[in-house]
């Protein structure tokens, strides 16, 4: 339903639902059922951002049978929908056969519930602002947290700030279950460096001294091949990275050795080589050294000058492509894409 409203909710607009304070308590029941933290047992929030808007619910504070009262005096119209009667669902379950013998025995359950759902709000709140100091003395500049600055922090602060981390990424934080499993990753050497922790909407690795948070994708085709004439933003496909050029001087492709020659990207294929300082390197060799980690060197683009590696995406230019000083260049931009 959310989904199919975000479609509809223009930029800048705000979404009005009906939840009310039955609703709130229901929700923290079944976030309690289901072993929520802090942050799920907040239940629903009163305000927040929302698709291109917020979604705001200003009725949290009513119980639903004065808004039915309410409804019946003002002769309002509504419709109802069917499945609210189908008690195989767990919110329909808990609506029609247990909440109403809880409402018996607490007349003030639903009143009751709804505050406690406002402490943990608040706790959730002061929780978010930890983690922002902490992510601040944890995270390096590339957005990768550091192991062994992690490890100086308690472990309830390690397992906050992971989780402010992964949600300050844009993605939804995983379960206790993968959560201790991210956090086994920084008390002990991973046993492969290509092993992964994965979770519906995220994966994180951890390569060396930090633990990289990454949105799941498939791997990128290893013989995909393209001309470029680099006027043009080339995507690199499997990958959420896109490639340009800027004009420049003295650093890049210099243009005159670029000029008149067929210019192809590819991705790794293994055995390159990059011609540096006057000595060729293998560029597997190159990678390890610069520390860029094993699943990201696939994904890498390599520009070649007819069958010759000229560049290494952005982070080299091997010779004799590399412009002089004031020589008219290219310079290579790789940088993040909107298309997947």
């Amino acid at each position: 339903r959310y989904a199919a409203l975000a479609l509809k909710l223009p930029p800048g607009a705000v979404l009005l639902t009906a939840h009310h304070q039955d609703d709130q308590a229901e929700t923290l029941l079944l976030q309690l059922l289901r072993g929520a933290g802090v942050a799920g047992l907040a239940a629903m929030p009163a305000l927040v951002d929302f698709a291109r808007g917020r979604l705001a619910r200003p009725l949290l504070g009513f119980e639903r049978r004065a808004l039915a009262d309410y409804a019946a005096e003002q002769k309002l119209q509504w419709i109802e929908d069917p499945s609210n009667q189908d008690p195989s669902m767990a919110r329909n379950f808990l609506r029609h056969r247990v909440w109403p013998a809880i409402a018996k025995r607490w007349p003030q359950a639903a009143e009751r519930l709804a505050a406690a759902a406002r402490h943990q709000a608040d706790a959730a709140s002061l929780l978010n602002d930890l983690g922002r100091v902490d992510l601040a003395t944890v995270v390096d500049a590339r957005g990768d947290v550091c192991v062994i600055a992690l490890r100086k922090l308690s472990a309830e602060r390690q397992a906050n700030v992971v989780r402010c981390w992964i949600r300050a990424g844009g993605m939804t934080t995983p379960g206790e279950r993968v959560l201790r499993e991210i956090l086994a990753r920084v008390h002990g050497d991973p046993q492969t460096r290509h092993a992964v922790i994965s979770w519906r909407g995220g994966e994180v690795r951890r390569y060396r001294d930090r633990l990289v948070l990454e949105r799941p994708a498939p791997p990128p085709p290893a013989d995909w091949e393209a001309v470029w004439d680099a006027t043009t933003v080339l995507e690199i496909p499997g990958t959420d990275r896109c490639l340009r050029a800027e004009a420049t001087t003295g650093r890049g492709l210099a243009r005159s050795r670029v000029a008149g020659n067929v210019v192809r990207v590819r991705l790794r294929r293994g055995g390159e080589r990059c011609r540096l300082r006057g000595h060729a390197h293998k560029l597997k060799k190159l990678l390890q050294e610069a520390g860029v980690p094993p699943w990201e060197r696939a994904r890498l683009p390599l520009i070649y000058v007819g069958e010759e590696l000229a560049a290494v995406a952005d982070r080299w230019v091997c010779e004799p492509y590399a412009a002089l000083p004031d020589e008219p260049a290219i310079a290579i931009v790789l940088e993040r894409s909107n298309v997947r």
